[in-house]
């Protein structure tokens, strides 16, 4: 999977269901405490993404205030507020000045199960456009987004006797934008109509457990059930360096990235088992001017890169840059993100949806069991074979509750 880029579509007024917005625009509606952008953009940062775009529209500012500065897995959010609206295609124009990679479309307000990997795995070669295509049962009342065919070379037609509808996820190349101008445009019902016409189009039916759209009032009384049912799960914090990657002494380099025995298997077991896994680790490195956050963020890409090739999925890091005894000013002080101090572990509790009763932390060192025991976390050291340890603690799990 090469890198891609992520937009985000946000403008929309939300009139289906005005009456419940609260004066926020739909991405900025609570579920279960967390942002309906948060379980979008959770979604899709364990895949290769390197840019996330946000566009926007209506109360775009306030999405921009809660959004500008965040991170998920190390992908940087740019938010583009629309200084006038221009629909959700003619919104991309925002975008051409930015965009380097291929990239993924999503409608701000739906979600539901895909494999991005697998999705963008085959090249578009001359299409422009990849449109995810699932089971009309979802959603027979908008009939802008029904009607919709695969024929056997892969083209997209228009048939009424269809029974998949566009799930408003679109795979793009980036010369798509060359036909993105300055003005009021539709992806449904300008945009996706006239590549059809062009041939340039095409469509992959994706098999979906679930699909959510808030815009709808039968799908936002519903969301905060399916939302939780779908996202709230056990979680695994490894420690990185001499827990999941061989650590020479301060490692940043790529070429010096080792996996220890039997780490992609046991990630890839854990994403098959439904566990978020995510990585806290310290970087007393960048403090002591060993290397850089840049050089840091690169070396993470590519460890990234490798666990995505190999199926392996990390959900979200925490890093502290930070040392008492640093040799760079910004980063010589003390910090609650380093271990065995838990804010590293906290903050992601307080991103994600998870189930902590059920979650355990593995590590190398005893500032990793102290910060897992703060947050009362089961602990245990890293053993030989990773694998047979995280295998049995994810039968314990299904058993009854790790006592911690």
């Amino acid at each position: 999977m090469e890198k891609i880029d992520l937009v985000i579509l946000a403008g929309g007024k939300g009139t289906r269901i005005k009456n419940l917005l609260n004066n926020y625009p739909k991405p900025l509606l609570k579920f279960n405490k967390l942002f309906f952008l948060d379980y979008l953009i959770q979604s899709y940062s364990k895949y290769n993404i390197e840019n996330i775009y946000i566009l926007c529209g209506y109360k775009g500012y306030q999405i921009k205030k809660v959004y500008e500065k965040r991170t998920y897995n190390l992908k940087k959010i740019k938010i583009i507020i629309e200084k006038k609206i221009l629909d959700t295609a003619g919104a991309l124009y925002g975008i051409k000045k930015y965009i380097k990679n291929d990239f993924i479309i999503t409608n701000g307000d739906s979600i539901f199960d895909i494999d991005l990997k697998d999705f963008t795995k085959k090249n578009l070669k001359k299409n422009l456009i990849r449109v995810a295509l699932i089971n009309n049962k979802f959603n027979k009342s908008n009939l802008k987004l029904n009607n919709l065919n695969i024929l056997q070379n892969k083209k997209l037609i228009f048939d009424k006797k269809s029974k998949f509808m566009n799930s408003g996820l679109y795979y793009c190349s980036k010369y798509l934008l060359n036909f993105i101008k300055h003005k009021k445009l539709s992806m449904e019902n300008d945009l996706v109509p006239y590549l059809i016409s062009k041939k340039l189009i095409e469509g992959k039916l994706i098999n979906t457990k679930y699909f959510i759209d808030i815009g709808t009032p039968y799908y936002y009384k519903k969301a905060a059930s399916f939302l939780k049912k779908y996202f709230y799960k056990p979680a695994v914090f490894f420690d990185r360096d001499n827990t999941l990657i061989k650590d020479n002494g301060y490692t940043h380099k790529k070429n010096d990235l080792k996996f220890l025995k039997n780490v992609k298997k046991s990630i890839r077991y854990l994403n098959k088992n439904n566990y978020f896994v995510f990585i806290v680790t310290n970087q007393a490195g960048i403090a002591k001017g060993f290397f850089s956050e840049e050089n840091f963020y690169n070396f993470q890409q590519e460890m990234f890169k490798q666990l995505i090739k190999s199926n392996s999925f990390i959900n979200d890091i925490e890093y502290c840059p930070y040392h008492i005894k640093g040799k760079i000013k910004k980063y010589r002080k003390l910090s609650k993100l380093r271990k065995p101090n838990n804010k590293m572990i906290t903050n992601l509790q307080q991103k994600w949806l998870i189930n902590i009763k059920k979650s355990f932390m593995i590590g190398d060192q005893v500032s990793d069991m102290i910060a897992a025991k703060k947050n009362n976390l089961f602990f245990q050291f890293v053993k030989k074979d990773i694998f047979l340890q995280v295998k049995n603690l994810v039968k314990k799990n299904k058993i009854s509750l790790i006592d911690t």
